[in-house]
């Protein structure tokens, strides 16, 4: 269990080679004929395929990434080496905090957007006071909470 705190923690914990057997696939739709291949073991870090000093996890906290599938104490995955596109889910410094947000990139101009149709949030301009720190690769979700 990760700690609730407000600064990234490194993956590096994860002791090298580490590898979580893989019981079965679940179904969530129709059958595959691929059913009956399975791995015998999955490695986190080859499956975020993320450089593990570059790789940190942050919790979300709040609503305003819900519509993008990243909802309230989620935790992710984010990579400081990738490169941040139009549409990267990122994570940014702004005004001295971590934001999670949208790279929106018009017509030259990056824009960090939220991603709740129900709430208003102010955009964020991309501007030499906001720092994209990382992109995020991936997400945990704790369906017991």
């Amino acid at each position: 269990m990760l700690p609730n705190t407000n600064h990234p923690v490194p993956l590096t914990a994860v002791p090298p080679g580490f590898r979580l057997r893989v019981v079965a696939s679940a179904g969530a739709g129709f059958p595959s004929p691929a059913q009956d291949w399975e791995d015998d073991a999955l490695s986190l870090i080859e499956l975020l395929r993320l450089d593990r000093a570059a790789a940190f996890v942050f919790r979300i906290s709040g609503s305003s990434m819900t519509d993008a599938g990243i909802n309230d104490q989620d935790i992710v995955v984010v990579d400081r080496d990738a490169k941040a596109r139009n549409g990267s889910i990122v994570i940014a410094i702004v005004e001295g905090g971590f934001v999670c947000r949208q790279l929106v990139i018009r017509q030259g101009v990056g824009y960090l957007e939220p991603r709740n149709a129900r709430m208003s949030y102010p955009l964020c301009i991309c501007d030499e006071t906001v720092e994209i720190w990382g992109v995020v690769r991936a997400g945990v979700r704790d369906y017991q909470r």
